[in-house]
């Protein structure tokens, strides 16, 4: 099933005002349960992409249908709700809380999607316990490593048990091990949950494990791999 179509999409941007074509044209449908990797070089419009995706930037010109939801068409507050209750975000930053212990940051997108309490603890429990973290649910980001930090994210963007979950360069700051470790997590959640990831990425560890590898090239797709 399509969870994901995009169609003639284009961002446009300003710079000195020279339009610069960070996504010129690209049509692209993801699947549900796909482990797509989106890669080009640093410029190549991988991040505008996703960020487009996932509402979190408006189009120049195109459609992004999500669900069967023309996302380019909501309102602000209809967009900020549907990426709550649809959308799964990883950073390469990771974008914790660091006053919130590594339970707490998994539980903050339900208590604003006004889940109860007893579901938001039993959720955000299962979910550290699945990435390895059921030993550290109270501990706060700076009492954890990069990699552990990196997984309480990946935790977070399934709390709402998402459509799909949107990875931007989830790797970058990671260390060989903590890399391998998260992608493990990723690719089991993927088969045995069929959640659907899609990756923007330099990372060929990353590339190595999709199943499907999008490249980018000056804003447009110049290849689409599908593997088994």
């Amino acid at each position: 099933m399509k969870i994901i179509e995009i169609k003639n999409l284009k961002k446009t941007y300003e710079d000195n005002s020279v339009p610069v074509h960070a996504v010129n044209g690209v049509d692209l449908s993801i699947e549900e349960g796909e482990f797509t990797a989106i890669v080009g070089p640093s410029g190549s419009g991988k991040t505008t992409l996703l960020n487009v995706v996932g509402g979190l930037d408006d189009a120049t010109e195109g459609t992004v249908i999500i669900d069967g939801m023309e996302i380019n068409t909501l309102s602000s507050r209809k967009l900020t709700d549907f990426r709550m209750f649809n959308i799964g975000f990883v950073f390469q930053a990771y974008n914790l809380i660091p006053v919130f212990t590594a339970k707490e940051n998994v539980e903050f997108v339900m208590h604003l999607q006004g889940a109860k309490k007893a579901h938001r603890e039993a959720r955000s429990t299962e979910l550290l316990k699945a990435v390895g973290l059921g030993e550290m649910m109270d501990r706060r980001p700076s009492k954890l490593s990069g990699g552990q930090q990196q997984r309480v994210a990946v935790a977070r963007a399934l709390a709402s048990k998402p459509k799909f979950v949107l990875a931007d360069e989830p790797t970058a700051n990671l260390d060989s091990k903590s890399t391998e470790n998260l992608l493990d997590i990723m690719e089991q959640l993927n088969k045995n949950e069929n959640i659907t990831f899609i990756f923007s990425t330099h990372d060929q560890r990353v590339v190595n494990k999709a199943r499907r590898v999008v490249t980018l090239e000056d804003g447009k797709v110049k290849s689409d791999e599908k593997r088994e």
